[in-house]
């Protein structure tokens, strides 16, 4: 259950990146609630999950999740351009973050 919510977790980092990219310095208000409550939600979350997965473990899953997904998005909506170096290179995050799980799987 820890290691779904500590990936709940991250998908909600990626959600406050963005709201906060949008927010423009929290001068829109829509983007700065949706920050405020992604971040609420997503760092209860990562303390929830650090309860049973190690600290440095969860937070380079976490900072790792929410990061593919913010540079994903951004390339998706235009915000960011797209290249087969950044693809790879987010890849490269994402499997760092599979093989976290599986030596994490591995010590237990």
């Amino acid at each position: 259950m820890s290691w779904i919510i500590l990936l709940a977790s991250g998908v909600l980092e990626a959600v406050w990146a963005t709201a906060l990219g949008a927010s423009k310095g929290f001068t829109k208000i829509v983007p700065s609630i949706v920050f405020l409550v992604a971040l609420a939600l997503s760092m209860g979350g990562l303390a929830f999950a650090m309860r049973e997965i190690p600290t440095g473990t969860a937070y380079a899953v976490w900072v790792g999740v929410g990061a593919s997904l913010t540079i994903v998005w951004a390339m998706i909506t235009g915000a960011e351009t797209a290249s087969v170096i950044k693809l790879l290179l987010v890849l490269g995050i994402v499997a760092c973050v599979v093989a976290l799980k599986l030596v994490s799987d591995a010590e237990h």
